[in-house]
């Protein structure tokens, strides 16, 4: 008979402890520490191994066939997965809760029920909630316009059901599992969500995924600081790991891709919420500009790159005198420890004075950027404000900006200004390049500034934002 022991494990970063204590000293977490039970067939100080099997080495050089993508007919999705959904992979969709996740899997195992696959049979989907009530789904597929889809539903909870109905003579082609957090494994004590479950109930259905060559949606939950819940060896588990963000008071909502296996990562895809679903925006530039007044300080259009997609966003700036005796700095969709880095490099370098006021910082449309290229258009932005003076409307802005004030060249900049071309916009102010001028093929007349005190010369130094 095995021998039953017992550990404790965070909650929070899966640590396991041998007794329990108050704070985990792995992640720093206070009582998060929970007692597993481990039953071991041969107890517990049994750690030898019977002989296995040889392993068959090959080399690099081979032929290997060709990986056949299932194409979703949701072209955003399949740009975020790296060009479709390669049979046998694992997906992870994390997001805040009514964000849109069941929404946009449900959508798209809908349109996926109706390609035909490699076997040359329409795609056999199953989607399994831990959350939800077979009517319950029912009413979100009325709402959706989605009644006559050809999904297979069910509703449980319990991993070994589930394992054992897909393991069936009818194979199925796409799984969603929503969500990973409501599975269970019966042979642990743990309840559903601990990071004992999260991780077993994860292995075996990622087995049962690479075993039978299905592709495996798993939706996860997140926690308060915006991370996935449970182990985070889940996340180096599977194949793909994609983010739903999104304010839910907004109706753009954005997936983003931090790990992919088969494509590139930070790669993004923008959905709008409707009355009727998610609805693709293939111009996400012309939209998040649509709303944009011209002649405003403060505003400022920046050229980003997001994944392998040129995007143009307005960031807006405010800059107003203080009435307490600490400042205010209010960000939105940046990081704040790089807007201090920008202002502190407008002070030193350029003898601005910002430190006696508020300032307040937003990026239009709900996205959130992280390029150090954005640099230059915060400042621009700043400048702006500070000087009552406008952008001019058809100008875009891109750049790093170093400590020293000096500005940096930013990659695929002729992308960027192949982009901005293309919207009518007729100015570009970005670094020197740091390389040999190319012949562009864009029609923008192009000012190259090398330090931050030139764009505080275009603003304050009478030029008005004109060049």
């Amino acid at each position: 008979m095995g021998k039953a022991t017992s550990h404790f494990v965070c909650q929070e970063c899966g640590t396991i402890f041998p007794k329990w204590a108050g704070k985990c000293d792995a992640c720093g977490k206070w009582n998060t520490l929970v007692e597993e039970e481990i039953v071991s067939a041969e107890g517990p100080k049994s750690v030898s191994l019977k002989a296995g099997h040889h392993l068959n080495f090959v080399t690099l050089k081979g032929t290997s066939e060709q990986t056949f993508r299932l194409k979703s007919q949701i072209t955003e999705l399949d740009r975020v997965c790296g060009g479709g959904l390669v049979p046998g992979s694992v997906i992870l969709v994390g997001g805040d809760p009514g964000i849109g996740k069941s929404t946009l899997l449900l959508q798209a195992t809908a349109k996926l029920a109706e390609v035909v696959n490699k076997k040359e049979n329409h795609t056999r989907c199953v989607y399994i909630s831990g959350e939800e009530s077979i009517d319950q789904i029912r009413l979100r597929a009325h709402r959706l316009g989605l009644t006559n889809a050809h999904i297979d539903l069910a509703s449980s909870m319990n991993v070994r059901d589930i394992i054992t109905s897909l393991d069936g003579p009818e194979t199925a082609d796409i799984v969603v599992i929503d969500s990973i957090q409501t599975m269970y494994v019966d042979t642990l004590d743990s309840a559903p969500g601990t990071v004992g479950q999260v991780r077993a109930a994860g292995h075996e259905l990622i087995r049962m995924a690479k075993r039978k060559g299905f592709v495996l949606f798993l939706v996860g939950h997140v926690t308060k600081e915006g991370t996935l819940a449970g182990p985070r060896v889940l996340e180096h588990m599977v194949d793909t790991v994609l983010y739903f963000e999104g304010d839910r008071g907004h109706h753009f909502r954005i997936l983003r891709a931090v790990k992919n296996r088969f494509g590139a990562t930070d790669e993004i895809g923008v959905f709008e919420m409707t009355g009727t679903g998610l609805s693709e925006v293939p111009n996400p530039s012309a939209l998040f500009l649509a709303e944009r007044r011209g002649n405003i300080s403060g505003s400022c259009v920046y050229a980003g790159i997001e994944g392998s997609r040129p995007m143009l966003v307005e960031i807006q700036a405010l800059i107003a005198p203080s009435t307490g005796t600490a400042p205010r700095r209010a960000v939105v969709g940046w990081d704040s420890n790089r807007l201090s880095m920008l202002i502190a490099v407008l002070e030193a370098r350029c003898g601005l004075t910002l430190g006696n006021k508020d300032i307040f910082l937003n990026v239009a449309g709900g996205l959130k950027i992280t390029e150090p290229a954005a640099d230059m258009a915060v400042a621009t932005a700043l400048i702006s404000s500070l000087s009552q003076i406008p952008v001019p409307a058809d100008m875009v802005v891109f750049g790093e900006i170093g400590l020293s004030g000096e500005t940096r060249a930013v990659a695929q900049m002729d992308l960027r200004l192949k982009e901005a071309d293309k919207l009518g916009f007729k100015k570009a102010l970005m670094p020197p390049a740091r390389t040999k001028k190319t012949e562009r093929r864009t029609t923008i007349h192009i000012k190259e500034e090398g330090h931050l005190k030139g764009i505080v010369d275009l603003f304050i130094g009478g030029h008005n934002g004109n060049y």
